[in-house]
């Protein structure tokens, strides 16, 4: 089931923009393992096909999406200058109930994390922080 999860939650990540161009042809690939540790290594590996390599929702294959990706850079500027750092977490999780999060566009980290950590939740846990802070980071202000 785990590797049901891993497999089924990476449907976005892709090969390439052909694989895109292609709609038809999507490749899925496994989330590629990555540091628990490294904000920026997960983002890079995980978000920026999507949210773009600076968090300004400008990635590769945003424009085939249905519902365009969050600037992730605005943030805190649309939370009167406080990053919502347990908003981001619980969307990265999965806990936010956000649509365009755990559907065929946007795979929904947690359990994939949990996978990743051998059903550890700690280890899907620290992801989740980690690559919030990173997402922090990226902030405009």
């Amino acid at each position: 089931m785990n590797s049901r999860i891993v497999l089924s939650g990476c449907a976005l990540i892709t090969l390439g923009a052909l694989a895109v161009a292609q709609k038809s042809n999507i490749v899925t690939v496994p989330a590629p393992r990555t540091s628990a540790t490294s904000g920026k290594e997960m983002y890079m590996a995980y978000c920026a096909t999507c949210h773009g390599r600076e968090g300004k929702g400008d990635g590769p294959v945003a424009g085939v999406l249905k519902t365009p990706p969050t600037d992730l850079t605005l943030l805190s500027e649309r939370n009167r200058g406080r990053f919502p750092s347990v908003q981001v977490v619980n969307v990265i999780t999965g806990s936010a109930g956000v649509p365009a999060h755990g559907s065929k566009e946007m795979p929904v980290w947690g359990p994939i994390f949990l996978a990743m950590g051998h059903q550890h939740e700690s280890e899907a846990r620290l992801r989740a922080a980690n690559l919030a802070d990173y997402v922090r980071s990226l902030q405009a202000n």
